[in-house]
């Protein structure tokens, strides 16, 4: 398990480029608000569905798992590495645990795991890089580390937010591209000014 673990942890924790980071972010802000701008009649009271929706949950919760997982295998625990078995025995537990017998607002719990996993790698790999443009993508981050946050603990947070960004079609809209047009910055900054940059833990 240990071959397969090193690998993935390894690119995304120690060759990650700040380069690669923006381009992955800036697709999927781009991809993923322009499907919702060109299907709103029919994403927008699906969106409602999200936070407790046990098909979304589990997708996103099996990803957390395989994610958490390999972190937990291929970190370096310093002088906790005795303990490692603990972590690796404990997430199949709490994963099905998840599954079947605490899955209310699995949906908002497991998107919340997964963008404060998501995070980590790509402040990595901003992390004391030169371009001061490299902070749109820290911002980024760090405004999903707070909304994992919150829908981790107090999931219903997402329930009211997607409440409010779905009830006028003008608003939604608006927030459609403007997904759209920070991924696109992002996107230029990544090809503009953050080629060529070494991944960070390499410097």
């Amino acid at each position: 398990m240990k071959d397969l673990c090193d690998p993935l942890y390894s690119w995304l924790y120690r060759s990650l480029t700040l380069q690669a980071a923006g381009i992955a972010v800036g697709l999927v802000l781009i991809a993923t608000h322009l499907v919702a701008l060109l299907r709103a009649p029919a994403l927008r009271p699906a969106l409602n569905t999200v936070p407790r929706s046990l098909s979304v949950g589990s997708v996103f919760l099996t990803i957390d798992f395989i994610w958490a997982f390999v972190v937990a295998t291929s970190m370096d625990l310093g002088e906790f590495q005795s303990m490692r078995w603990l972590a690796q025995a404990a997430l199949p537990v709490m994963y099905v645990a998840m599954m079947f017998w605490s899955n209310d607002y699995l949906g908002a719990r497991s998107i919340g795991m997964f963008l404060l996993l998501a995070a980590c790698p790509v402040l990595n790999a901003a992390f004391l890089q030169p371009p001061q443009s490299r902070l749109l993508l820290s911002l980024l981050m760090y405004a999903w580390v707070l909304a994992g946050l919150f829908w981790v603990g107090m999931p219903f947070t997402m329930r009211d937010q997607i409440t409010w960004a779905t009830a006028k079609e003008g608003r939604f809209r608006a927030l459609c591209v403007s997904g759209i047009a920070f991924g696109a910055l992002i996107l230029g900054c990544a090809f503009a000014f953050w080629g060529g940059l070494p991944a960070s833990n390499s410097q």
